[in-house]
């Protein structure tokens, strides 16, 4: 799996490596000299290990940032888990919980409490706030580790720290095993998660520019070669898909055309 890393500021891509394990990473940026190395503040990563690694060892000064919604995702996933198991637990309503997995995750600020109308698997029209109170209804333990989804879901969208500590450090003791892994996981990186709510920094920038490279796969169907993957430097450019991975990599600064590229 490749790396990439970005200016969090400027928005531009530095460099994209082949291999993101620890002792490829380590190689890497001990290329850079200690006193250029000491001199980043703020580095954003998601939850992986050898990333917190790397950091403490060669950015001695750097804050460590959890990117936001890596934190949202980690906890939406261990809902989703949750709604899974209790899905196949109650098989009469096991369409309801499979059709409307969406009102399980979505801010409860967001549902429509107002608007009745038809909706699949129900005689009556119902509005999403009473479809999804119909599912929780049916387990006290669901129903408990939803309402402290919500709480997670809304101390980090409004980066309230002093809620989301509080969320932290109470007993939770009806909510499901998949979200109290959630709990302890977030209690392991607090400090850093402290880092995520009281600075500006995300990784928004190079989960768009990860959305390009993943739509730029899919049309061009892999590369075998790493290099012309990045570079996609060629002496004849026939494929629509060459063109477009090359225009967009051109858009991010990774390479400049070493000669015109003409497309229809």
């Amino acid at each position: 799996m490749s790396f990439i890393f970005c200016d969090a500021d400027t928005k531009q891509i530095i460099d994209i490596l082949e291999d993101r394990r620890l002792s490829s990473l380590q190689a890497y940026f001990k290329r850079y000299t200690e006193e250029a190395r000491s001199r980043v503040k703020h580095i954003v990563i998601d939850m992986y290990a050898p990333y917190i690694s790397l950091i403490k060892e060669l950015f001695p000064h750097a804050k460590i940032i959890l990117d936001k919604f890596h934190l949202v995702q980690h906890i939406s996933r261990a809902l989703n888990k949750t709604r899974v198991r209790f899905m196949k637990q109650f098989k009469k309503h096991s369409r309801k919980f499979k059709r409307y997995w969406r009102l399980f995750l979505k801010s409860h600020t967001l549902l429509n409490t107002t608007t009745y109308r038809s909706v699949y698997c129900f005689k009556q029209p119902m509005r999403e706030i009473d479809i999804l109170n119909f599912l929780l209804d049916l387990s006290p333990e669901l129903k408990s580790t939803y309402d402290r989804y919500q709480d997670l879901l809304f101390a980090l969208q409004t980066k309230n720290l002093d809620r989301f500590n509080h969320l932290l450090e109470i007993e939770h003791p009806l909510i499901s095993p998949e979200l109290q892994t959630a709990f302890q996981t977030f209690k392991m990186y607090q400090s850093y998660i402290k880092n995520t709510l009281t600075t500006p920094y995300t990784n928004g920038p190079i989960e768009g520019i990860n959305n390009k490279i993943k739509v730029i796969k899919r049309i061009a169907f892999g590369y075998r070669n790493f290099y012309h993957w990045v570079t996609c430097y060629a002496k004849h450019v026939s494929s629509t898909s060459r063109v477009i991975k090359f225009r967009i990599l051109m858009i991010q600064n990774l390479t400049k055309p070493k000669r015109k590229i003409l497309a229809d």
